[in-house]
């Protein structure tokens, strides 16, 4: 006998799905209306968050401090000064080797410009120095005509030059406030706000801290491995400035993408200047062959242990960030994951039942 489908549970079922999709599409609206706020305030929002990464990083210093009697102010601007010491040493480590070998840099890179002359003009190319002066010519030409667009673009340039420094200034004034303030803003917090509120949300805070400082240290473990990997493969090979090579790739880590490419361009083209074309091209396969690994299964590895997300999570969220805002969307992706990911175990903590026992049956 054909079993017939019931009209009562059919309309049941079709108002179930229209409230539950009406529901959907108000979080959907209220998410979007969030996101443009966001964008609005973007100014703002950007050194906060800065500011609250840098903190989470110099914290465990200054709790340190402050656990040995240091007063919070006193603390937070030690902390504060010790940081911009430090930047300032990673940048003389930097600078000052590269400076001291600029002549070679520069004679190196004048070789390599008439090394790369020589192999154009011969087979199978064969372009002429004739034909190089009508290109540089052409490109000079075309410069001039598109001078006002230069001038836009290095306007534009100079413009997010200014936006970086205030934006780095803003956030350093932050994370001197955060260490020296931070302990007391729950507390504060949970005396403003009414009912079960006062509880819940410094919870989610405290969680979302603690997930905070777990995402900038395995970041910081991973620039760490990495610059050791590169290091050792750029001093196996033989190239020179290895120990800032491998200063600027740890450094580098923090910013994703764009990061990773830059020092790996420098160190290619300082082996290129100095070690030649096959020293280089080894160090390009090294700095990808670590890259990979350190994108495919280092950082998914240990930020899936710190985070409590599974690496499959890490990897689709830098993507879907990447897709959304480029570099600061793989930036801010894995944290703002990490804190959905908090705020829903809360919620989940906070709904599910407790579990009922069975009473022991007595023996006999």
């Amino acid at each position: 006998m054909t079993a017939t489908m019931s009209s009562t549970k059919a309309r049941a079922a079709l108002r179930t799905s229209a409230r539950f999709s009406a529901e959907l599409l108000l979080i959907f609206a209220m998410l979007a209306v969030s996101l443009w706020l966001l964008g609005r305030m973007w100014s703002v929002v950007w050194p906060l968050v800065v500011g609250l990464l840098l903190t989470t990083l110099t914290w465990p210093l200054a709790r340190f401090l402050r656990r040995h009697g240091w007063k919070p102010a006193l603390a937070a601007s030690a902390v504060t000064v010790l940081s911009l010491l430090v930047a300032g040493g990673v940048v003389a480590l930097i600078a000052v080797p590269v400076a001291s070998q600029s002549g070679e840099l520069t004679d190196g890179v004048v070789e390599g410009i008439q090394k790369l002359r020589d192999w154009a003009s011969g087979p199978p190319l064969n372009i002429g120095d004739d034909d190089i002066t009508k290109a540089m010519d052409s490109a000079v030409a075309r410069a001039q005509d598109g001078l006002g667009s230069m001038v836009t673009t290095v306007i534009t340039g100079v413009s997010t030059i200014v936006n970086g420094v205030v934006t780095a200034v803003l956030a350093l004034f932050l994370m001197f406030f955060f260490l020296k303030d931070g302990p007391r803003f729950l507390p504060w917090l949970a005396r403003q706000l009414p009912g079960r509120l006062a509880t819940d949300i410094p919870t989610v805070a405290a969680r979302g801290w603690a997930t905070l400082g777990s995402f900038v240290r395995s970041q910081a473990a991973v620039g760490l491995l990495d610059a050791v990997l590169i290091g050792l493969g750029l001093w196996v090979v033989g190239v020179p400035l290895v120990l800032p090579l491998a200063v600027l790739t740890f450094v580098s880590a923090f910013v994703p993408i764009i990061g990773a490419l830059f020092a790996g361009f420098v160190a290619v083209l300082i082996a290129l200047v100095f070690n030649g074309l096959t020293d280089a091209l080894i160090v390009l396969a090294i700095i990808i062959a670590v890259q990979q690994l350190e994108g495919n299964v280092f950082q998914p590895m240990i930020q899936s242990r710190g985070l409590g997300l599974h690496a499959a999570v890490i990897l689709l969220a830098v993507t879907l960030g990447g897709s959304l805002a480029g570099i600061v969307g793989s930036l801010l992706a894995v944290p703002i994951a990490a804190l959905i990911a908090v705020v829903w175990n809360y919620v989940r903590e906070q709904l599910s039942e407790p579990s009922q026992e069975p009473e022991p049956v007595p023996e006999g």
